[in-house]
């Protein structure tokens, strides 16, 4: 778009919807991730609530 010399207001808004979907893909992913491995936790009789702790942790020090 640049390269095209497209206005700047639709350069950003561009960019801002592409950063919106990745991270919309990225809770996604991590959602999943994160079932995952509670569920394989539970089934080993293990605690997940240090992992969900953790998770959040992670979440939240990524935006």
């Amino acid at each position: 778009m640049m390269e095209e010399e497209k206005e700047c207001k639709d350069v950003v808004t561009q960019l801002t919807a592409v950063r919106n979907a990745l991270d919309r893909t990225a809770a996604l992913l991590v959602s999943k991730n994160l079932e995952k491995c509670i569920r394989d936790e539970k089934n080993r009789g293990e605690d997940s609530e240090d992992l969900i702790k953790e998770a959040v942790n992670l979440l939240v020090k990524s935006r």
